[in-house]
């Protein structure tokens, strides 16, 4: 079976790098020990390796599609999928012990999702919603509407969705029309409609639970009358059964990639019989909702890291068996032909390839990791680990997508013509990942996000965390020789992206907030940039340690050195990219704020 993930490099980050023993001094995850971790990983590699993988191309070529009268044919391994990844708590793994869950950190939890991401990140997404939605009736729901919805949902009986964006409306959620009108048996009805719901309708469970934004009549305008409520298409009965709750799949997206995974336009009362019920307090839907996006947005991160990981291990596969022309300097023809992995240039490729897909899975990491201790945390002993994860949430979503995207080209282009066949999987990886940087928030989105908020956020202070985290970080590699010009480096480029942000807020200042957020992408890349060569700064220091020790109880030496070297390379060729960002910055003029639109002709 060819490989599709490196499980030797996901414990590296689990353990070496970011520590994920140090969760177990907590009360919450003091049952686990890293022998145990270490065993739930390779129970997750072998769920993949039966189930997921072996499917990836069929399941693509066999994709999802609307067969009529609300129904999406989905193929009949995604069943078998799904009801295997419940019965091995990976829809209800991460919950406390007295709902059924395992209470297992994000780390772990995510660790595990990594691999099903790279196995067939098609069906791996109809897990982890349901998740998503548990997590919100847990958090904010009843504990009837709790004892109805999560035991059927963790058996990966009942499917759970996140119902947002409606055609007239698309990620403008101030905009929404679904509307919820009370009634005096508690529950609300319900009628509108909502597209691209991903996993809305499908063959593989008996029911739906929609978590749904609607506006109760009445409700004031903008953000503040946003309300959340569970849509079930079956609603449960006082006798015990289920009976239809006019909710109707109307069709599906059929799209350029994961097709395997349902994306369906829903229509909600069109026989003014469908009923929701309300989560929480009025009007706080999108509060509510927001937790579940934003970790939705480290979920889609780490997706796109997962999909270019098994896209760089395919054509690292295949630079070692493909032979094709000689070095520049060999004369003689009678020569055999060499691997295209001795070509220098095919070096570069995959050197990039991994330098991003790794650097990206590290910060996704990063981020589960603070996740779980935002979870095991309180008042001021958690406040620094919030304000990390939220500055860092955009990062990682953007990067992973954007980059992402880049480095499953070069997949491609390593096998140069035969990339473009669908003999060989990176195509489907190209396809399956270009969604990454739409998913949850365009880039356009996250970059205002990470310019117009969390830079700024309570005076600054998320990014006093950042740049704290980093400068610590610093501080470690310049302790060892080796590692020295690249801490200096990282700290010249640190200051450079804190002057960039210091004149950009001149603008911001003068009141002049459009040309202030004019090019947040231009920033966000230029921040993603600074970021992953931090990763690549922490997971070199362990390396390097290891080395210096010779210390190869974990690792092989070569892995270590494989560590290092591929962090001189992300400094050398890719963080230069952060100071071209900062003079496109700084450059006077604004050629984004064009009046009119005549020179787009």
């Amino acid at each position: 079976m060819a490989r599709y993930t490196s499980i030797e490099h996901l414990r590296f980050l689990l353990f070496d790098v970011h520590g994920v023993q140090d969760l177990f001094s907590y009360d919450y995850f003091s049952h686990l020990d890293r022998e145990q971790v270490a065993l739930m990983i390779d129970s997750a590699k072998a769920l993949a390796d039966r189930d997921m993988y072996p499917f990836f191309r069929e399941m693509d070529e066999q994709g999802v599609h609307y067969a009529g009268d609300g129904v999406v044919w989905s193929h009949p391994q995604l069943k078998t999928i799904i009801q295997n990844a419940a019965e091995q708590s990976w829809i209800s793994g991460e919950f406390p012990f007295d709902l059924g869950g395992l209470q297992l950190p994000q780390m772990v939890y995510n660790a595990a999702h990594h691999i099903f991401q790279a196995a067939n990140n098609g069906t791996q997404g109809y897990i982890s919603l349901t998740t998503g939605a548990a997590r919100l009736i847990h958090n904010y729901g009843t504990p009837e509407q709790a004892a109805t919805y999560l035991p059927p949902m963790f058996d990966g009986r009942w499917q759970g969705t996140m119902a947002l964006t409606e055609p007239q409306a698309g990620s403008s959620l101030t905009d929404i029309t679904t509307t919820a009108k009370p009634t005096a048996s508690g529950y609300y009805e319900i009628k509108g409609q909502k597209i691209f719901i991903s996993a809305g309708e499908h063959m593989a469970c008996e029911n739906f639970v929609h978590l749904t934004l609607a506006r109760i009549d009445g409700a004031p305008p903008g953000l503040r009358g946003v309300s959340l409520f569970i849509i079930p298409k079956h609603r449960p009965t006082a006798e015990g059964g289920l009976e239809y709750n006019d909710v109707f799949c109307a069709g599906d997206y059929q799209k350029l990639g994961q097709r395997a995974y349902a994306t369906t336009h829903l229509v909600f009362g069109e026989n003014d019989n469908c009923r929701g019920w309300l989560v929480g307090e009025p009007h706080k839907g999108l509060s509510y909702m927001f937790q579940l996006m934003n970790e939705a947005r480290i979920g889609v991160g780490q997706t796109a890291s997962s999909v270019a990981m098994a896209a760089y291990l395919a054509s690292l596969q295949y630079a070692r068996e493909r032979s094709q022309g000689r070095k520049p300097g060999e004369k003689d023809p009678l020569q055999p032909p060499i691997p295209i992995i001795r070509h220098a240039d095919v070096q570069r490729m995959l050197f990039t390839q991994k330098a991003i897909v790794e650097g990206a899975l590290s910060l996704a990491m990063e981020c589960n990791r603070l996740a779980d201790l935002v979870h095991v945390t309180e008042g001021e002993a958690q406040k620094p680990h919030w304000l990390l994860l939220e500055i860092l949430t955009p990062v990682v979503k953007t990067y992973s997508s954007e980059q992402g995207n880049r480095a499953t080209s070069l997949a491609i282009q390593v096998l140069g013509g035969y990339g473009y066949t669908v003999d060989f999987p990176q195509q489907q990886y190209y396809r399956d990942l270009r969604i990454m940087a739409i998913y949850e928030g365009t880039t356009g989105i996250q970059s205002l996000d990470l310019l117009g908020r969390k830079m700024t956020m309570e005076n600054g202070a998320a990014l006093l965390q950042l740049a704290e985290h980093i400068g610590s970080t610093i501080s470690q590699a310049a302790a060892h020789p080796a590692l020295q010009p690249y801490a200096n480096t990282l700290q010249i480029e640190m200051n450079r992206m804190g002057r960039t942000l210091r004149q950009l807020g001149e603008f911001a200042r003068q009141g002049d907030t459009e040309r202030y957020l004019a090019d947040a992408t231009i920033f966000m890349e230029m921040a993603g940039y600074v970021i992953i060569a931090w990763q690549w700064l922490k997971m070199a220091i362990v390396a390097q340690k290891a080395l210096d020790a010779a210390d190869f109880s974990t690792q092989s030496r070569s892995f270590y050195e494989g560590k290092v070297h591929t962090m001189q390379f992300f400094f050398r060729y890719e963080l230069p990219h952060a100071a071209a960002c900062s003079d496109i910055l700084l450059a006077e003029g604004a050629l984004t704020q064009v009046e009119g639109d005549e020179v787009l002709d």
